[in-house]
């Protein structure tokens, strides 16, 4: 049996400014949200595009879109996903078709989502950053009807639709994109209730193996969009910045669906620049900011002195999330935008959210909050040999976010998800008494160095705290008879 390890202090306890209990914290959520979760499940649209029709009808001149130096109204938008969805049937589309949207973020994007979910096809999305190996792997195993590629705002996706001869197609008023040749693919069965049709299909690798097709329906979409925006008090007066890839789950429903959700406006940016970022930032119009920890990073090198704040008048929410959030970036983001950075945790099988943290409940840690509303949790502890602990262990959870499965893969699905719909994360975490839970590590990535347990993250964190230090990776090396830590580490600019 491994000797227990010693935890780093700092993320083991969840502090609160103000103090704020677990039962407190449920009622404020319950007050957000205004309806209990099986409410909210109950009133989600069938489909995800239902949303932009409702918005169309009850507030046609409010902004929905803003790309490229453009403005669309929600009235405008709809429109546009109408004569989308006139093209892809002129394209051989039909319902319950699987197509593959090789993308980056554009308006194209979102009338093809939207327009593929009044058709209640499947959209199949891939970042066309991908490898000639990885994205063709990808269309051999979903099988499309058709490839469509956003070739006007992404060279990547020009390259690959030229690999696969694709042809222009213009839809009117929106793009021209590239769609290749009409595939013989049986279609899948079209389900009525939003809990079984799927809205999107996204490859993940997980830690190993080829990327799995994970299956999205319109209720585990809708539900993190509707539940994460409303608990961020979201509003139709929002602006919110989407530079993440919307072929990442997070950026899809988290960011994108969820500001549409609240009536918002999002800005569409296909791909992050620094620069741009902070171009775009400065005008003033941009209230949210979402990004992986990478995108802040990148924002602080930018900015001369610590000291000197960033002129973005009218932000007033960041959010991290993606990757996990180191808390020295988190005390150097939080210091210079005079704001709480907002965490948050997920997997693509998640749809993606399952925990972030409360903007009325601010955290001095790295804790990525409590559990969302509605969504049940247990922690195991038969990952390791150390005794188990009530407050820790490996997490799985349920809900009606959880994936319908993996595409043509049962029996990698049934390695994740038992009958009863829980599925193992994989992640090991500490719960607080706030019922805070903190990211202690993957159980695929645990070194065992001498006999103690080490994850990859608790180092990360000493490397990170050296002023000299912009980022770390930490890895596991096997060794004759034991596994040494080696760490990858990125310095500081003019160092």
């Amino acid at each position: 049996m491994s000797r227990s390890r010693e935890k780093f202090q700092m993320n083991k306890r969840s502090k609160m400014k103000p103090f704020i209990s677990s039962r407190e914290i449920q009622k404020k959520d319950s007050d957000l949200l205004g309806e209990t979760p099986e409410k909210v499940i109950e009133k989600l649209p069938r489909r995800i595009s239902h949303r932009i029709q409702s918005l169309a009808k009850n507030t046609p001149g409010a902004y929905a879109v803003s790309y490229e130096n453009r403005k669309i109204t929600y009235g405008e938008l709809i429109q546009l996903i109408k004569t989308t969805m006139e093209s892809l049937i002129e394209q051989g589309i039909r319902p319950g078709d699987r197509v593959m949207i090789v993308c980056e973020n554009s308006l194209a994007l979102v009338c093809l989502l939207m327009a593929l979910s009044e058709m209640d096809a499947w959209a199949v999305i891939v970042n066309a950053r991908l490898s000639e190996r990885e994205l063709d792997h990808i269309l051999t195993h979903c099988d499309p009807r058709r490839v469509i590629f956003t070739v006007n705002v992404s060279q990547d996706a020009l390259w690959h639709a030229r690999r696969h001869q694709a042809e222009s197609v213009e839809i009117f008023h929106v793009d021209t994109v590239a769609m290749s040749e009409l595939r013989d693919t049986l279609p899948e069965p079209v389900e009525r209730a939003g809990k079984d049709q799927v809205f999107a299909m996204i490859y993940t690798t997980g830690t190993t193996g080829n990327p799995k097709g994970v299956m999205l329906t319109h209720e585990n979409i809708g539900y993190i969009a509707h539940v994460t925006g409303k608990l961020r008090e979201t509003t139709a007066k929002d602006t919110i910045y989407a530079v993440l890839p919307m072929s990442h789950v997070f950026g899809l429903s988290s960011v994108v669906i969820s500001g549409f959700f609240a009536g918002a406006c999002v800005a569409l940016e296909p791909r992050f620049s620094v620069e741009k970022v902070m171009s775009v930032m400065t005008k003033g119009e941009i209230t949210m900011l979402f990004g992986v920890p990478t995108l802040f990073i990148r924002m602080l090198e930018q900015i001369n002195s610590p000291e000197e704040k960033p002129g973005f008048p009218n932000l007033r929410f960041i959010y991290a999330g993606g990757s996990p959030l180191d808390p020295t970036v988190k005390r150097r983001v939080e210091k210079t935008f005079a704001l709480s950075l907002n965490n948050g945790y997920g997997m693509t099988e998640t749809g993606p959210t399952l925990c972030q943290t409360r903007p009325y409940a601010p955290l001095e840690n790295c804790s990525v909050g409590p559990i969302l509303p509605g969504i049940e949790s247990a922690l195991k502890s038969d990952y390791s040999d150390d005794p188990p602990k009530d407050d820790e262990g490996e997490l799985w959870v349920r809900g009606p976010n959880v994936m319908k499965g993996y595409f043509r893969e049962p029996n990698l699905t049934a390695a994740v998800m038992n009958h009863e719909g829980w599925i193992n994360t994989g992640d090991v975490v500490h719960r607080d008494e706030q019922g805070n839970l903190t990211i202690i590590g993957r159980t695929k990535e645990l070194i065992i160095r001498s006999g103690f347990n080490v994850f990859p993250p608790e180092v990360e964190a000493v490397i990170n705290a050296h002023p000299g230090v912009s980022m770390s990776a930490v890895i596991g090396n096997i060794i004759e008879g034991d596994e040494e830590i080696v760490a990858f580490v990125k310095p500081m600019p003019n160092l």
